[in-house]
């Protein structure tokens, strides 16, 4: 199973809930280039080349 920090996993079910990163980090009072990072990462973490491929990954595991 994929571990997330609390962070990443709030991050991820914005994402989820289609949050752009505009409004990711003005809700988290986080910079673009930080929220931009973490959505790297989070990709990263789940080896998904694109946002849709990764939330689909977090359902089937059960993460969001």
């Amino acid at each position: 199973m994929i571990q997330l920090t609390k962070k990443e996993a709030q991050i991820l079910r914005l994402i989820a809930d289609g949050k752009k990163s505009e409004q990711i980090a003005e809700a988290l009072c986080l910079s673009l280039p930080t929220i931009k990072w973490y959505r790297k990462r989070l990709r990263d973490k789940f080896e998904a080349g694109t946002t849709v491929e990764m939330i689909r990954k977090a359902i089937h595991e059960g993460i969001v």
